[in-house]
């Protein structure tokens, strides 16, 4: 080897070297070791997932919360609460000793929502600022927790539903209503659901459709025991 091709092969060793050295790592990148969510993310863009008249001429809460075995004593999460559709019906169904959790990403809608549940004198409502990778809500702290049309807009399900599990009590049920369209169309395929609660370790237990507004009710346990996070592979939607 004369001395130019020496002089180029450490060139390009050193290239490679310096790129390898520079390139993030998927952690890096995302800023969790969490695996990507492989298929869009809507954007948040209401409070409401559709009028409350509408909602309860189709019996929606009452189905929901009945399925749920949702009665007096019961903790429950409305995680992503928006508007406050299922906070104000879990407060009405639970009555004044009732644990409830309203959790959401955006202070806006809570402060909202501070301001209607005090103009309707509910109480045992806490609220909850979560982030987008995790619920904030307490350890051992919930029997049910409720998601309502929001799961579409999660933005790493893994992550999410990984430190979502510290805060669910033994016996724990997750709810999650949602619609079967893409994610990207605000709805979440049943398989695509299944899959990926499935890769964090929880295991379905009851879906039942809520007709007739084309959405449906799929309930989970959570893991006894969470696998880890090296192992969890993410899911595709079709």
């Amino acid at each position: 080897m004369n001395s130019v091709h020496r002089r180029y092969l450490l060139v390009l060793l050193a290239a490679v070297f310096l790129w390898s050295w520079q390139r993030p790592s998927p952690t890096a990148a995302t800023g969790t070791p969490f695996p990507a969510s492989n298929r869009p993310v809507a954007k948040i863009i209401s409070p409401a997932y559709s009028d409350e008249k509408t909602r309860d001429q189709n019996g929606e809460a009452e189905r929901v919360m009945d399925r749920l075995s949702i009665k007096p004593g019961v903790r429950v999460a409305d995680i992503g609460a928006g508007a406050g559709y299922y906070t104000v019906r879990l407060a009405q169904r639970l009555g004044p000793s009732a644990t409830i959790y309203a959790q959401d990403v955006e202070g806006k809608y809570l402060k909202q929502l501070e301001t209607r549940l005090e103009r309707e004198q509910i109480r045992g409502v806490s609220l909850v600022l979560g982030r987008p990778g995790d619920p904030k809500l307490p350890p051992d702290s919930v029997d049910v927790a409720l998601l309502s049309h929001m799961y579409h807009e999660v933005e790493n399900p893994y992550e999410f539903l990984y430190r979502l599990v510290p805060s669910l009590a033994p016996n724990a049920r997750v709810g999650i209503i949602d619609i079967d369209r893409p994610t990207q169309e605000h709805g979440t395929p049943p398989a695509l659901l299944r899959c990926e609660l499935a890769a964090v370790g929880y295991r379905e237990i009851d879906f039942v459709l809520l007709q007739p507004a084309e959405g449906y009710l799929a309930i989970f346990v959570p893991p006894a025991k969470l696998p880890p996070v090296s192992t969890i592979r993410p899911c595709k939607q079709n």
